[in-house]
């Protein structure tokens, strides 16, 4: 079930989902309304007669301007949403294209502007003036101008929608906010009970007669690891397993994804439902991958620090979202390792996220872009002083200390100025009191 629940957010998040729905909307809806004026024939009175057509010419001229103007704001509106792809590839990456293409605000737009353009052609399709036969879909006409009024206000709010979304700040603001929802669960938490003792896990594999590698069958990121379906095919088959790789790691067809351990021996159709258990894809989600939306930061921080941008200040905000993530980091408990299956027993061994991983992912690669910037590498250490304040963890301040440790040693090697220096072990020192 969880399986599906996965694919059916993957489909979700497809840049044509939303537009598709709107467009088949676009199509049944004036069937439904022609209907209605067939059966319910209305005659405009007073001031209301100027707001309906009062003949079939009325009718086909105003459908007939409708559908042209809304295929050609159409064509301006997928224009000004590759110029929005183009400029966020250059200056942001061009992983972060898909977070402008899943935007609901500009599915909704494509999708209502064809959707209106498909709608005035069926609608004018029943308009009818033949000897035999006169009929004006007054309903129909007067909805498509009221939809038409509607697209303009959508024009107008897809425009600063547009002009917001590639500001830098709200980039990394959406970022960020992502991030905070993908870190309520953090893998393996899903996959059955957690161990509150740590486990001898030599003797545990002493007590099984077989064990082989659990060997991926497909190549690309690991997606998807549906662990309630997983648990069970260990349970049911009385196995032992071992994980090797994460949600968001990058496997190969027969790479050792993991190792199981069995009293029998297993054979490959035995085998196969437990590897059906890992989804994977061309690119990395953030379904199950935590550490996703940290290098989606990361990647704006280092093109930020490039020669060729050359932004200090991007990064920093950058350093501001990060540190907010790995404070709130300082909070939670990190899901162990072991898990347990019925009667408390051992099941699965999973190569578990930890704060001292989610650290190095957030700042390592900004620290090593950062040489030679005296802005940048301040605020890392500004940073590091904030989050070995916020943590009482003694084992957490240790590994910020680390970081502090490596962020004073680069600036030793990349700043010349003194009073920066100097500034920088006060703070380092700070840390350290």
């Amino acid at each position: 079930m969880k399986k599906l629940l996965f694919w059916w957010s993957k489909l979700k998040s497809t840049f044509w989902f939303v537009p598709v729905w709107i467009i088949i909307l676009g199509i049944a809806l004036p069937f439904w309304l022609v209907y209605l004026d067939s059966i319910q024939a209305i005659e405009p009175k007073g001031s209301w007669k100027y707001l309906f057509p009062g003949s079939p010419d009325a009718a086909k001229n105003i459908l007939s301007t409708i559908a042209g103007a809304m295929i050609g704001v159409a064509g301006t509106v997928f224009s000004i949403t590759l110029v929005a792809l183009t400029l966020a590839s250059n200056q942001f990456g061009p992983r972060l294209i898909k977070n402008f293409m899943y935007d609901r605000i500009n599915q909704t737009v494509l999708g209502t502007y064809v959707s209106l353009f498909i709608y005035c052609l069926i609608v004018l399709n029943t308009v009818k003036d033949t000897e035999e036969l006169e009929f004006i879909p007054i309903i129909s006409v007067f909805f498509a101008l009221v939809m038409t009024l509607a697209n303009i206000v959508l024009l107008i709010v897809f425009i600063h929608h547009v002009a917001n979304s590639i500001q830098a700040d709200n980039i990394i603001g959406k970022i960020s906010k992502n991030l905070s929802q993908n870190l309520k669960t953090l893998f393996p938490e899903e996959i059955g009970q957690a161990a509150d003792s740590n486990f001898d896990l030599e003797k545990i594999r002493s007590n099984y007669s077989y064990n082989l590698p659990l060997k991926s069958n497909k190549e690309g990121y690991l997606q998807y690891v549906d662990g309630e379906r997983l648990m069970e095919e260990v349970m049911e088959k009385d196995l032992y397993l071992e994980l090797h790789f994460r949600p968001g790691d990058y496997v190969f067809p027969g790479k050792e994804i993991g190792k199981l351990y069995s009293y029998s021996k297993l054979s490959d159709e035995e085998i196969k439902p437990i590897q059906n258990n890992f989804l994977t894809g061309r690119t990395r989600t953030s379904e199950q991958d935590a550490e996703h939306a940290i290098h989606q930061m990361v990647e704006i921080a280092a093109r930020a620090l490039s020669p060729g941008v050359n932004d200090p200040y991007t990064a920093i905000a950058c350093i501001d979202n990060l540190s907010n993530t790995i404070a709130y980091l300082t909070t939670v408990k990190f899901p162990s390792p072991y898990r347990l299956g019925k009667n408390n027993r051992l099941r699965i061994y999973a190569n578990a996220l930890t704060f001292e991983g989610m650290m190095g992912a957030a700042f390592n690669a900004i620290r090593q872009y950062a040489k030679g910037n005296p802005p940048v590498i301040i605020h890392l250490m500004a940073a590091m002083a904030t989050l070995s304040d916020f943590t009482p963890d003694k084992k957490q301040k240790q590994i910020i200390n680390k970081h502090a440790k490596m962020i004073l040693n680069l600036a030793k090697i990349s700043i010349e100025e003194e009073s920066d220096l100097q500034d920088l072990q006060k703070r380092f020192d700070a840390i350290h009191q």
